[in-house]
């Protein structure tokens, strides 16, 4: 679950000297695990923080033991999927910000995430993460703790400010086999742990558990031996390259859930550039566009990504360009998000209405 801005160089975002920050981000965390121990309370400040009691609770996030005396009160989520998973949870009265909002806030967290400071537009630096003074910091990549974004997690730990990372960013550090989507109802679960909120942690995994065996009830209709449809992820058209899904982002398992198979998931990453040449040699079954309108980049939007696909001399022969063999759903879906089952829900649908699925 990479931040995606990897893929699309972002413009306006100064250098930053790493060895610098790292000294500027220990002398000024160092403040927060004191001010913690005194009594940060909430995100207005002024209430006690509470002694230890017998409700600690300790969670393993990416090879990190993290232990918790008390709920944390003061929670910064580095990125939007993060965010909305602790709206999602009803946090937002123990969010001390967020940051790296991709797209708008869709309604129903609307009203809690007017209440939560952006600390960020784009990605968190070290200096406005600590401005925020957390107790507890939530990401859905790992690559958004560097020494020149918000620091390391080893920094943030000595610090004595826990760094939670989304269980399918990490898959070397989780049991072999277990999906993505089983990581992440697993992120549900131990972030419930931490803030005392396991029922309705436990609701929302067993509702989209249940949504995903709903999709994976019809499978391809391909006889014994036939190979499964194949299925082309369109996330991003940048000067004018396709940016596709590899094997270890979200939508290849998606793919396996409805019958399907990913046409790249031979490519060892998320989201990899590939050239039209390499779509059209694939020869996609179908084509499912990200639709990334929100973003307002070159190239984001479905109708942008169509008109590519329409305008190229080759692939505007594919029979999937031809046919409109053409899926849309919402890009930031194709992550792994609280938001993503419902992305999948559009595959599952999509694909019976083409006639892939019984």
């Amino acid at each position: 679950m990479h931040d995606n801005t990897h893929a699309l160089p972002q413009t306006g975002e100064p250098m930053r000297h790493p060895a610098r920050l790292g000294i500027a981000l220990t002398l000024a965390l160092a403040t927060v695990g004191c001010s913690t121990a005194a009594g940060s309370g909430s995100r207005t400040g002024g209430e006690p923080t509470a002694p230890a009691s017998d409700t600690a609770v300790s969670v393993t996030s990416c090879g990190h033991r993290m232990s918790f005396a008390e709920p944390p009160k003061r929670a910064v989520a580095l990125d939007q999927t993060s965010t909305e998973t602790l709206l999602e949870l009803g946090l937002q009265d123990r969010m001390a910000g967020t940051a790296n909002l991709k797209t708008k806030i869709p309604p129903q967290y609307e009203a809690a995430y007017a209440d939560v400071p952006v600390i960020a537009p784009k990605i968190a630096t070290g200096e406005q993460l600590r401005a925020a003074t957390p107790d507890f910091v939530v990401a859905g990549s790992a690559d958004l703790y560097t020494g020149d974004r918000a620091g390391t997690r080893d920094e943030l730990a000595a610090l004595k400010v826990p760094a939670f990372v989304s269980a399918v960013d990490c898959p070397r550090q989780n049991p072999a086999g277990t999906t993505p989507f089983e990581l992440l109802f697993s992120d549900y679960e131990n972030l419930g742990r931490v803030f005392g909120a396991e029922e309705r942690a436990g609701e929302l995994a067993a509702a989209q558990r249940a949504a995903v065996a709903r999709a994976g009830e019809n499978t391809s209709k391909a006889p014994r031996g036939v190979d499964r449809p194949t299925v082309v992820y369109l996330y991003s058209v940048f000067n004018g390259m396709p940016y596709v899904a590899g094997r270890t982002g979200l939508p290849s398992e998606m793919s396996r859930i409805v019958g399907a198979k990913n046409a790249f998931d031979d490519v060892n990453e998320d989201w990899p550039e590939v050239s039209w040449e390499e779509v059209a040699e694939r020869d996609p079954d179908v084509i499912v566009i990200g639709d990334l309108s929100e973003r307002g980049r070159p190239g984001d939007s479905a109708a942008e990504k169509r008109a590519a696909l329409t305008a190229h001399p080759v692939i505007s022969r594919l029979a999937a360009v031809r046919d409109d063999r053409i899926l849309e759903v919402p890009g930031i879906e194709l992550d792994p998000s609280v938001r993503s089952v419902h992305a999948l829900g559009l595959l599952a649908d999509g694909m019976k209405d083409l006639g892939y699925v019984r």
